[in-house]
């Protein structure tokens, strides 16, 4: 259903809780999440101090709960079928995320040592491409990302209103400055949560690749 990616987007060194907004590479940031298919940014986390993990961020998501209640509806539904409503209104389908991320049900991350699933990495790879495309569309259109000089409430602000112009600009056909493209150091180490998605992406590698 679309592909999940962290970013970071520095800011000036804020008065409150300076120490929260270093990130890893020792910069101070906002790490902004985002969830999209084709370009357009289907949903936005714009909130979080660049310390914290990835995946710490999507584990308290608003959109993980949701697929993560699709995905239980859909079980029910299972061994009840005479309950077919639970399913509305719920996601049921998978995101892609890289290895900053727990793979989860709904969550799937590559092979960590792919033997005979080289072939899922290389089309998981190729797939989740979309949403770092669209983080360097998004960072090239909007210069003022390269670094926000204003405070964390400020800037979560301007973050997400420069996502919803990115929207109109991709639905209006606008054209773009040269791609820069999200570096791969940004994403965070392995993550120690339980990867109890194991199960559904060894289904899915075995009946597709």
């Amino acid at each position: 259903m679309g592909c999940v990616d962290g970013t970071q987007i520095p800011i000036t060194a804020p008065a409150e809780n300076e120490a929260d907004y270093v990130n890893r590479k020792s910069f101070h940031s906002i790490n902004v999440q985002i969830c999209d298919a084709a370009y357009i940014v289907t949903n936005v986390e714009a909130k979080w101090p660049g310390s914290v993990h990835d995946s710490r961020i999507y584990r308290e998501y608003r959109l993980s709960n949701r697929f993560a209640c699709g995905k239980e509806a859909k079980a029910l539904y299972k061994m009840h079928s005479n309950v077919s409503s639970v399913i509305t209104g719920e996601f049921d389908g998978y995101l892609l995320g890289d290895r900053g991320y727990p793979c989860q049900p709904s969550l799937l991350t590559p092979y960590p040592e792919p033997g005979p699933q080289q072939r899922f990495n290389v089309a998981h790879c190729r797939t989740r491409a979309w949403v770092e495309m669209t983080l360097g569309i998004l960072k090239s259109r909007f210069q003022c990302l390269q670094k926000l000089r204003v405070t964390p409430e400020r800037a979560c602000d301007i973050i997400v209103a420069c996502v919803v112009l990115h929207n109109i600009a991709i639905i209006r056909g606008e054209q773009h400055p040269a791609i820069q493209i999200n570096d791969p150091a940004d994403d965070h180490p392995i993550p120690a949560d339980v990867q109890d998605g194991r199960a559904a992406r060894d289904l899915i590698a075995r009946n597709y690749f």
